[in-house]
């Protein structure tokens, strides 16, 4: 398996100057070139003249055809098993499958082989369908008439010949009964991935491909137009290690049409740059220019830096680590640039503090039990922040539309799963009796929540002798408005930092602000459904940190001096 290494390690190199991100493989290059001319040959059914996928198809199509065909070994096996694209939109990503998957059924040699075309919506799958069954009516010879029985009521295309059938489905729970296909495109999986069964589903269609050594499965997307989740997040995560060399004997081939870090986050290069765009637009000056995308940039501009930020999420791949709406907290704006990875752990902020408190809100069986760590940096007087969440397992059944996104939390080590209905106050109490053991908390008002809060919670800390002056309740609604304001200036001249934890900024982005008189109350932005628990935490314990405290039992060490020095 040496050979076929997918990794391609100056992939950057290779978009500045429009190269394939195809590595070399040992391609059986007969069956490479035979598959191409087979896709060239396809004509788009929707644009005038019906032009050849040869004149109208990007090259990165062809790379995928050429390395997905020409990976069939003599002994009929497979190499390039799975292929992961991430393509901007107008790239005719849905139009290009449909042609693959053509391809791949008039390759196929297996009698009544099955080959599956997965959209995300029935109206992508509608689309999907119409391109396939539109070029097959397109074909000038008429050829692909004789040979292809095309039933639109079934959404399936059938195979004179060898009885081999493409079937275009919509993604749901169904979509793998009774079929062991020989090769299946998922088309935007992005939108999948909100699904809550997405995982199992994709691991369905994985599973169902195992015993077919020449099965194949191609997942053609664009960026996710909110935060990367779910399985989504998953396979993009794998595709960039397999590229960046960090996975070997890997069975992925990565195509990712993306920008590096440095223009993605503007460190370096702008992504604004329209002069920067062709390298993630591989089908440049076919189905799309850059005149017309900088008219469609100019009135996202206009519209503000929530659609700003969608729209290049969807036309030039940018992933976005925060929702930013038109109703948020304004403290999001300054969030992510607030962020030191450091602190993504709590013993490291415990380390670098002087004295610390603790912020606690939520708990309900279908809610988080949010925890929130602030504290003041020794030495430079900056605030840390750090945040957990927990969970009781009913969550994932009573809001499916968010469990994708918290099975992520627990995988980055932000966010506990309890199935014992004490477990989360158990925990927080630990976390809370650990920062108290440390030597950090003031002799009053360490540890804050909603006045509303669980008396449990209070029990459970009494018991391990946090209790008295140490425990307050923090006013909420209204009342919250000047840790809010607080938080933002501080987030805004980089007296506050975090740890840059994707919860956290999930909630964040969660947060609507609302004006009301001179106030301002944080609350979420669609009830039920978007949580902001660790956010509340945050800010109970940024008002604690507001009364300027001191630690109760001050650990002074030489080492805490920076005039401190070994050498007499």
């Amino acid at each position: 398996m040496s050979s076929w290494n997918f990794a391609c390690p100056d992939w950057e190199r290779r978009l500045s100057e429009g190269r394939t991100l195809v590595p070399d493989l040992p391609l059986i290059h007969s069956r490479a070139q035979q598959a191409v001319d087979v896709f060239n040959r396809l004509r788009l059914p929707d644009v005038p003249g019906q032009p050849s996928m040869a004149k109208a198809a990007g090259d990165w199509f062809r790379d995928i055809v050429r390395a997905v065909f020409g990976s069939l070994d003599d002994e009929g096996v497979r190499h390039v098993q799975e292929c992961f694209a991430l393509v901007p939109k107008k790239n005719s990503k849905t139009t290009g499958g449909a042609g693959i998957m053509l391809t791949a059924l008039l390759l196929n040699v297996r009698p009544r082989a099955e080959f599956l075309l997965v959209g995300p919506t029935q109206e992508i799958a509608d689309l999907a369908f119409q391109q396939a069954a539109g070029m097959i009516e397109a074909d000038p010879d008429g050829y692909l008439q004789r040979r292809f029985l095309v039933q639109e009521h079934k959404k399936t295309i059938r195979d004179r010949l060898t009885k081999a059938s493409l079937k275009i489905k919509t993604f749901d729970m169904k979509v793998m009964t009774g079929a062991k296909p020989a090769g299946v495109l998922l088309d935007e999986i992005h939108i999948m991935s909100s699904l809550s069964y997405a995982s199992k589903v994709v691991g369905q269609i994985r599973g169902g491909l195992l015993p077919n050594p020449e099965a194949f499965m191609i997942i053609i997307t664009t960026q996710s137009d909110d935060p990367p989740r779910g399985v989504f997040k998953a396979e993009l995560q794998y595709a960039r290690k397999v590229r960046d060399g960090k996975v070997s004997e890997a069975s992925v081939l990565p195509i990712l049409y993306e920008f590096p870090e440095r223009i993605q986050t503007g460190k370096d290069e702008d992504w604004r740059d329209p002069s920067l765009w062709p390298m993630v637009l591989p089908n440049l000056n076919r189905s799309i220019t850059i005149d017309r995308l900088i008219a469609d940039f100019r009135v996202a501009e206009e519209k503000g830096q929530e659609e700003v930020r969608r729209w290049a999420s969807q036309h030039l791949n940018i992933e976005i680590g925060l929702a930013l709406h038109s109703e948020r907290w304004r403290g999001a704006d300054y969030w992510e640039q607030a962020a030191d990875p450091a602190l993504s752990g709590l013993e490291t902020l415990l380390e670098r503090c002087e004295v610390a408190v603790a912020g606690i809100d939520g708990g309900g069986l279908d809610d988080l039990l949010g925890l929130a760590i602030v504290g003041r940096e020794k030495q430079t007087n900056r605030w840390l922040a750090w945040g957990y969440g927990f969970a009781q397992t009913d969550v994932l059944e009573l809001r499916k539309e968010i469990a994708e996104s918290l099975r992520d939390f627990e995988k980055d080590g932000d966010l506990t799963f309890c199935e014992i209905g004490t477990g989360d106050i158990e925990h927080v109490a630990e976390i809370v009796e650990r920062v108290r053991d440390r030597g950090l908390f003031p002799e009053k008002y360490a540890v804050g929540f909603d006045p509303q809060g669980i008396a449990a919670m209070v029990d459970e800390l009494a018991e391990r002798g946090i209790d008295g002056d140490l425990v307050v309740s923090v006013p909420q609604g209204y009342r919250l408005s000047n840790a809010i304001w607080g938080a933002e200036r501080k987030l805004k001249d980089g007296t506050l930092l975090h740890g840059g934890q994707p919860m956290m900024a999930w909630c964040v982005g969660n947060a609507k602000a609302e004006q009301r008189g001179n106030a301002v109350l944080i609350t979420k932005e669609t009830a039920g459904k978007a949580k902001i628990d660790p956010l509340i935490a945050f800010f109970n314990a940024f008002s604690l940190m507001a009364r300027n405290p001191v630690a109760a039992v001050e650990l002074t060490s030489p080492w805490d001096d920076p005039e401190f020095s070994l050498v007499a």
